[in-house]
């Protein structure tokens, strides 16, 4: 009786359909929106318009499409049993990239190479550190109320992941992972003081981490104020923000951008919202703002009411992770926080964090069968 009353679970019915739309939008939106901020700069780099679209199609969104099929397809119950190989792996490949294996581009170690295969292990660590969390905190231990059989190894796991992350240094996907873990901590049924310490831990510790290096202070220091450096550390933001305010209400036009060719820093990356602001304007921009609301409002109805404890926290870790990135990237480039290397999911160009985001958008909806 047990076996049949599990298998009929595992069956589940059809996916969240709206859900499933907001992923496709995005991605397809992000192909698009790519397409036109990457143009001048393919042609002028390599003598190809298409160049970087044809990068983000072959190493993310096809890879992608490999992860969503395996994600969507496979009961999420499975990977609850080997969330810990998973994480293990995901750190083993972060501490690689200081090795000969380690690519290293402008100032930052972030990269494996395996011939011509390059690819972000801190991206692949998004996704095994939610899954690994949600199933060592779902277990019905009680262990995230305990003091040594919960806190401190969840403090131990995660500065030992923030401390490779710094190093390489990514301090903006630190925070953001970081954020997350202690948002899934919390949900878990921590007890508040221990969010509390947590939370002041982090906070001290990233305040002398910005203090001790000169170039992430001077982005604080841009981020105060913007017009006293307009030629070096306040450079990128305010041409962000020009090429934003030109887009007015409706846009100047898809593809016709015109900061994105020669003033604005990472148009295909770090300031992508901004080449969509001035391309689409605020009502383009609104739009798309609106899909990503909704995807994970929709994300968090879903979970407050999930019956298992392992889907429930995945779903809240990966829509606190989708936030708290949107979040991070266009508070950033709008200059409403201080100016970070954040991409924008499904949109940015990045063949490995598409093709994580994809294979995280699979687990949700497989998750959504079963709710």
């Amino acid at each position: 009786m047990r076996r049949k009353k599990i298998r009929l679970r595992r069956r589940g019915h059809h996916p969240d359909y709206l859900i499933l739309s907001c992923f496709a939008l995005l991605v397809i939106f992000g192909l698009v929106m790519l397409a036109s901020a990457s143009s001048d700069l393919g042609k002028i780099q390599f003598g190809d318009t298409y160049f970087y679209l044809k990068h983000q199609i072959i190493y993310g969104f096809s890879f992608g499409l490999i992860g969503f099929f395996l994600t969507s397809k496979i009961y999420y119950g499975r990977w609850e049993k080997i969330s810990l190989w998973l994480l293990l792996f995901s750190i083993f490949l972060l501490a690689l990239v200081f090795t000969p294996l380690g690519t290293a581009a402008k100032g930052s170690s972030r990269w494996l190479a395996f011939g011509p295969i390059t690819f972000q292990p801190s991206e692949i660590l998004k996704f095994t550190f939610i899954v690994y969390l949600a199933a060592w905190l779902g277990r019905k231990t009680e262990r995230q109320k305990k003091l040594g059989k919960g806190f401190l190894p969840f403090l131990t796991v995660t500065g030992v992941i923030a401390l490779l992350l710094l190093k390489q240094p990514a301090t903006s996907i630190t925070a953001i992972l970081i954020a997350t873990a202690v948002i899934v901590y919390f949900i878990s049924g921590a007890k508040l003081r221990y969010i509390a310490s947590a939370g002041f831990l982090l906070t001290v510790i990233f305040m002398l981490v910005i203090y001790f290096t000169p170039y992430r202070l001077e982005r604080i220091l841009a981020y105060l104020n913007p017009e006293t450096n307009l030629e070096t550390s306040g450079f990128h933001l305010n041409q962000a923000r020009i090429a934003i305010g030109s887009g007015r209400l409706i846009g100047v036009g898809y593809g016709k951008s015109t900061t994105k060719i020669s003033y604005l820093p990472e148009p295909i990356g770090d300031s992508i919202f901004a080449v969509i602001a001035e391309e689409l304007g605020f009502i383009g921009v609104s739009v798309l703002i609106f899909v990503f609301f909704l995807l994970v409002l929709r994300i968090f109805l879903i979970a407050k009411n999930y019956r298992d404890k392992f889907g429930q926290l995945l779903l809240f870790g990966f829509g606190a992770l989708l936030t708290l990135q949107v979040a991070a990237h266009i508070g950033s480039i709008s200059g409403i926080l201080p100016l970070t290397g954040t991409p924008l999911p499904f949109i940015s160009f990045g063949g490995t964090a598409l093709a994580v985001f994809m294979t995280i958008s699979g687990m949700i909806v497989n998750i959504s069968k079963y709710s």
